[in-house]
């Protein structure tokens, strides 16, 4: 699904060469939950970039489901991050002004959606992740954690190949994040490929594979303890 192969992202600053990403191989299958970790300033922020279709490679070939994404068109980029890559962000990203089922049908609007199945979808997702009885609250009067829970209903709407969650517990507390990396879970165990990228090893561990970043270089792979554990 996820192929990077030997892929640079190098900046000038000034004099000085910046190799945000450094020769990084990848391969990330249909199905897995993989959270990528490093420090700040480690790459793992532009790797996350990249596979998210946000930023294109300076050398070397990202492939997602089977396409060239370093040789696509700015519109058709867009597209890919509208309709096969559902974003979860630790900020939330919501729109104050608009109600919690308008923000989860923006995506389907900008794709494009009928009206009658775009509510139909958002409401479905929204219930999903037990919010039903909120679609008519703006995101002010939602706790943080309900917050966050609209941003992953408003990442699910569309059916994305790929969810990639970046550092999604930061802005809540321990409980509320406990609560959302279950969730996680629980979509991944549905069969929805999840990338979570996160500087804190304990949330990491919460994932079934960890690839570890520095330098821009990937130092370590490796099945999670968890995983691990299941297998002993």
């Amino acid at each position: 699904m996820i192929e990077l192969n030997e892929v640079y992202k190098i900046y000038q600053m000034g004099d000085s060469e910046v190799r945000a990403v450094d020769g990084i191989n990848l391969s990330i299958d249909k199905g897995e939950f993989v959270a990528i970790v490093g420090q700040s300033g480690s790459g793992k922020t532009t790797c996350m970039n990249i596979i998210g279709c946000l930023d294109v490679p300076t050398e070397g070939h990202y492939l997602l489901n089977g396409a060239d994404v370093g040789s696509l068109s700015d519109d058709r980029l867009a597209e890919i991050r509208n309709r096969e890559i559902g974003f979860i962000f630790q900020q939330y990203n919501l729109i104050p002004k608009l109600t919690v089922l308008e923000n989860v049908e923006l995506p389907l609007l900008y794709s494009g959606m009928p009206s009658e199945e775009r509510l139909k979808t958002a409401k479905a997702v929204l219930e999903r992740v037990g919010l039903l009885d909120k679609i008519r609250h703006l995101p002010s009067q939602l706790s943080g954690g309900q917050q966050q829970r609209v941003s992953v209903a408003r990442a699910l709407a569309g059916s994305p190949s790929l969810i990639l969650a970046d550092e999604p517990t930061g802005a809540l507390d321990s409980k509320t994040g406990r609560e959302l990396l279950e969730f996680l879970k629980e979509l991944n165990e549905d069969g929805n490929t999840i990338v979570l990228i996160t500087h804190d090893n304990s949330i990491a561990e919460e994932a079934k594979r960890i690839v570890r970043i520095q330098d821009g270089k990937i130092v370590s792979d490796a099945a999670s303890k968890s995983v691990k554990g299941a297998g002993a």
